[in-house]
């Protein structure tokens, strides 16, 4: 697999939407992640992080601008016990209890597809990171339509176990 530089993979893509970054820290102490959001409507640029007990939701910056709540205003980091949930939409809460009910990552995220966001059908991405007694995995998930159909969805998990140092995954929502 070719490393490439986010900073270079960002600067060279005018829209890469919504993406989520996991890896381990240089030193290899840390676990790290990152989620960014961009949007093309009025409605999705309207919104901010705001800090949410273990986790974030977005909001909206301006209520009075709010126009549809339903695809952009969710808690796209929520903690569980000894994982940190990350994703780009009200998939974060599914995971969430689907994995507080003993489902694994993958099993979560079944009953859920791309947004219903005709022409769009923005792909759902979602991570989850697990560190426990020292060790440390995590997951990364896409859910999107085939090639713009609507009565077919593509999963992918991928997933990675004791990462290397100074390195991490991207994953985002449009090329």
């Amino acid at each position: 697999m070719n490393q490439m530089s986010l900073e270079q993979e960002l600067k060279s893509n005018a829209y890469p939407g919504r993406g989520i970054v996991i890896g381990r820290s240089e030193d290899g102490t840390k676990a790290v992640t990152a989620y960014f959001i961009m949007g093309r409507s009025a409605n999705s640029r309207n919104r901010v992080f705001a800090e949410d007990g273990e986790g974030i939701r977005t909001q909206a910056f301006d209520p009075a601008k709010l126009e549809d709540p339903s695809l952009i205003i969710y808690a796209p980091v929520r903690v569980l016990g000894n994982k940190t949930i990350v994703t780009n939409g009200d998939q974060t809460d599914t995971i969430y209890d689907g994995m507080d009910h003993q489902m694994t990552f993958e099993q979560s995220l079944r009953c859920r597809e791309f947004e219903p966001d005709a022409p769009n059908y923005t792909p759902r991405i979602s991570g989850i990171m697990h560190i426990e007694n020292g060790n440390y995995n995590y997951a990364m998930s896409i859910l999107k339509s085939d090639n713009g159909n609507p009565d077919s969805c593509l999963r992918f998990t991928y997933a990675y176990q004791s990462p290397a140092a100074g390195e991490g995954r991207f994953i985002h929502t449009y090329m």
